[in-house]
């Protein structure tokens, strides 16, 4: 069985943690500096603190780098710093194309064999029936499609760098994307004094959308923060690609909002299961009226 080494112990890095660790497989990382809410997290995954990054890199088959899209290029870096080892580097992060083939071309260039994956749902313990989806991209890629783990599946994307990555954002860009979408314009209702009236609206002729956003804007913002960076990389992509990147960098802004409101301290353990839409779109107002 392959040693894997899982760098970032938040929310998807654990539970894909726990998933390689309940199929049999050793994983390894370093905690060093993390806080104690990462380190409950790694633990309770069944993950061991080797203690130090080059110890993990001496350590590992395949290392997996799961951490928010703004420490994406630090951890690439921060491991280009300690090639010579056998370990194959895979960026799972939820970064452009473009992004993606520059750090992982520092890391090729110091030597390490490197892979692009996009990571798709929820972390494998939430994630459903269908489980947690890994698009794998680049040479050397049968090292982690040949992974067995229970409530995750490996899709071949091909050779070529930036595929992984790429179905990640046009993913992304939808979810979180209407997401953002429709707080904003809830926002912009309470602003205009119209929200009652479009609600009921909502209710009488699109009860789905109504419904999805009672169940994501009470929420939305423990995880903000990070979509921030996440917009501006699907903004970069879809540049990319030709089109408009107007509407992510507008994703950006509303993201940018939620995380500086009270309740984006919260975590996942500390989510209340109650909240309302209108709680959390009233604390969201509150910013939005406080005097620049």
């Amino acid at each position: 069985m392959l040693t894997i080494a899982i760098l970032g112990s938040g929310d998807m890095g654990s539970g894909v943690a726990a998933a390689f660790t309940a199929a049999g497989y050793t994983v390894v990382t370093d905690l060093s500096g993390r806080s104690a809410h990462s380190r409950m997290l790694a633990e309770r995954a069944g993950t061991r603190d080797l203690a130090s990054l080059p110890a993990v890199l001496e350590a590992a088959d395949l290392v997996l780098s799961i951490v928010p899209p703004s420490q994406a290029r630090a951890v690439a870096h921060a491991v280009a710093g300690h090639a010579g080892n056998n370990a194959v580097f895979a960026d799972c992060n939820a970064v452009s194309p473009a992004s993606v083939a520059a750090l992982l071309g520092e890391l090729s260039a110091a030597g390490t064999r490197v892979l692009d994956v996009g990571i798709i749902g929820s972390p494998p313990a939430r994630a459903g029936a269908r489980g947690t989806r890994f698009y794998v991209s680049g040479a050397g890629r049968e090292l982690l499609l040949e992974c067995a783990v229970p409530g995750i599946s490996f899709i071949d994307m091909g050779p070529e760098i930036g595929r992984g990555s790429a179905i990640k954002m046009a993913y992304a860009s939808l979810n979180k994307g209407v997401d953002a979408l429709l707080t904003t314009i809830a926002l912009s209702a309470m602003q205009l004094g119209i929200d009652k009236a479009l609600f009921a609206e909502l209710e009488a002729s699109q009860g789905q959308l109504l419904a999805r956003m009672e169940r994501s804007i009470p929420y939305l913002a423990a995880a903000a923060k990070r979509y921030v960076p996440e917009m501006h990389e699907i903004a970069a992509t879809f540049a990319e690609a030709g089109t408009t990147p107007a509407f992510h960098e507008g994703a950006a802004w509303l993201y940018d909002v939620l995380a500086r409101s009270a309740l984006a301290s919260e975590t996942r353990d500390s989510l209340p299961e109650n909240r309302s839409m209108t709680e959390a779109l009233n604390a969201f107002v509150a910013l939005l009226r406080q005097p620049e």
